[in-house]
């Protein structure tokens, strides 16, 4: 959606023209009446500009507070641009209202994953790690030792501040490692799978009857209170914290994404489930975003989701970014606090409340170029890596990154999926280097730069490497995050407050409305080679520490 400043940018043309009638006038000769004329209707259009930019201004901030939706109802007096020179709206969400995003970039890249689980793959061991979860202690209670037999959602382990919080295996099986870090740390507590799970078996209520801390009473004891993350910070919620609002976005836009829709399909009954009962654990709303950039209208187990908001959001990466949608929704604010989920997330939480059971089934993407054969497999939170992708990369030295391209983490292959990832990818490592490689724009690459051709073919296909093609160079304002970023929000001013410690200036600028995958983008296009998203962790890890 177009920054509300950008809807006065024709004022210097406006300007401009008139500049331009003046020097014609008086070049022929029309006499010094003209000029005077012009020059008043000029300041008479500056004075009307003033006026309406200030009451524009004075009817956003009073709709904010009273709880109204400034982004989905246009309370200007004058008509955004999006709404103007929008777009076609798609047929299947035409009659309501859709978010059109006009900043933003993708990234087409080779090996999408095909549309197909190969059932061939099988993970054998699974780990739970509890450097996933912010705030938790790095050495937590164990609840097992090597060698133990446990059952599909038994805990493992648990926070010695809080123990109502149960950390559950993915699996059934042996505890094979507990492996150590610095310290003593606990990074893995590792789990051989057994071909058959078995699983522990919960009573569930019923949930029109329930009250909400019978649900949160369930939801924690099942370990299913795992899948939830708190905005700002990312983190575990407090069950004593009542969320204001829940979001879940159904689509995803980053480099190479699984097909959200196609990990859904046939899983309508617990996505209903989950919904019914989040909208019981907030007191705002359960928000869900569809994507509507594409003809194909989203699956019915999205559109047919009932009792919660649908909103319909259409534009490049980062469009499908749960922070992005919050914030063109219903922005964070104050001390306000919000809970987001993985669409896998609300399938294991509905699915508990269906079978009493926690079912931590997950269909990972295998995407990228050195992948012989990109595809899905269905397996297990947690899986062994190694597992996965064996028999399936190409010869050479290759990156292997849980996640995208853009945010995901270099894993080895013999490391264990995190507690939300659902894709693998990999690229060839760059650790060669190209002589003048900035200087001869030969390779094709992707980039948002015009020094590339990119824009001319926009359904090209690259094939990236890692490399970074440059150091780290000097802090210079460019305005090419403001370019591409979705947000109200200064990114370069913000970075450079959080590297000088400034917390005000921090919270002004907003920083609790993102989260590392909403300036990865950035990151991207940075010409000065920052490390934005380890610099805004470190800026959301100094607010929550002063609470």
């Amino acid at each position: 959606m177009i920054n509300r400043q950008n809807r006065y940018r024709i004022l210097p043309l406006v300007i401009l023209v008139l500049v331009a009638e003046i020097t014609s006038a008086q070049s022929t000769g029309s006499g010094s009446q003209i000029a005077t004329y012009i020059i008043a209707a000029v300041a008479l259009i500056l004075v009307v500009f003033a006026i309406l930019s200030i009451s524009d201004n004075l009817m956003q901030v009073e709709a904010k507070k009273l709880g109204s939706d400034t982004t989905k109802n246009n309370f200007s007096i004058i008509p955004k641009f999006s709404e103007l020179l929008g777009g076609p709206t798609p047929a299947y969400a035409a009659d309501q209202p859709v978010h059109k995003l006009t900043k933003g970039h993708d990234i087409n890249l080779v090996g999408s994953a095909n549309k197909e689980i190969n059932t061939e793959i099988k993970a054998k061991t699974f780990a739970v790690k509890p450097t996933n979860f912010r705030g938790l202690s790095p050495i937590p209670r164990m609840l097992v030792a090597v060698g133990d037999e446990v059952k599909a959602g038994q805990p493992l382990f648990e926070d010695k501040k809080d123990n109502r919080v149960k950390y559950v295996s993915p699996v059934s099986g042996e505890v094979a490692e507990i492996r150590r870090g610095a310290k003593r740390s606990i990074t893995d507590v590792i789990v051989l799978g057994d071909r058959d799970l078995s699983y522990v078996t919960h009573d569930v209520p019923a949930i029109e009857t329930a009250t909400r801390e019978q649900l949160v009473e369930l939801i924690l004891n099942s370990g299913a209170w795992t899948l939830l993350n708190e905005r700002p910070y990312d983190v575990l919620p407090s069950p004593d914290v009542i969320p204001a609002n829940i979001f879940i976005s159904t689509f995803d836009t980053s480099p190479l994404a699984p097909d959200l829709g196609f990990i859904a399909k046939g899983n309508g009954a617990a996505i209903q489930k989950g919904v019914d009962v989040l909208s019981k654990l907030t007191s705002g709303d359960v928000h869900i975003s569809l994507d509507a950039s594409h003809a194909v209208a989203p699956p019915v187990e999205f559109t047919g989701i009932e009792g919660a908001k649908l909103h319909w959001f259409k534009g490049k990466h980062p469009a499908g970014n749960v922070g992005v949608q919050i914030h063109h929704i219903a922005p964070i604010s104050g001390t306000n606090k919000v809970w987001t989920l993985t669409v896998e997330s609300l399938i294991t939480l509905g699915e508990l409340f269906l079978s009493g059971k926690f079912k931590a089934d997950r269909i990972i993407a295998l995407t990228g170029s050195e992948f012989e054969n990109p595809t899905y497999v269905k397996t297990h939170q947690g899986a062994n890596i190694a597992d996965l992708i064996a028999g399936n990369l190409k010869e050479g030295k290759s990156r292997i990154i849980a996640g995208d391209v853009l945010s995901g983490k270099q894993v080895s292959s013999d490391d264990f999926l995190n507690h939300t990832d659902n894709q693998i990818t990999a690229i060839p490592e760059g650790d060669d280097y190209e002589l003048f490689g900035w200087l001869f724009p030969v390779i094709p690459r992707p980039s948002v730069s015009k020094t590339y051709p990119n824009f001319l073919f926009k359904n090209h296909e690259f094939e990236p490497n890692t490399n970074t093609h440059g150091e780290r160079r000097a802090f210079v304002m460019t305005g090419q995050y403001e370019s591409i970023m979705p947000m109200d929000i200064h990114v370069q001013q913000l970075m450079k407050a959080i590297m000088a410690n400034d917390y005000e200036r921090m919270e002004g600028l907003g920083i609790t409305e993102l989260s590392e995958e909403d300036v990865a983008l950035c990151e991207f296009a940075c010409t000065s080679k920052q490390p934005l998203q380890k610099i805004l962790r470190e800026g959301l890890e100094m607010m929550r520490e002063q609470g």
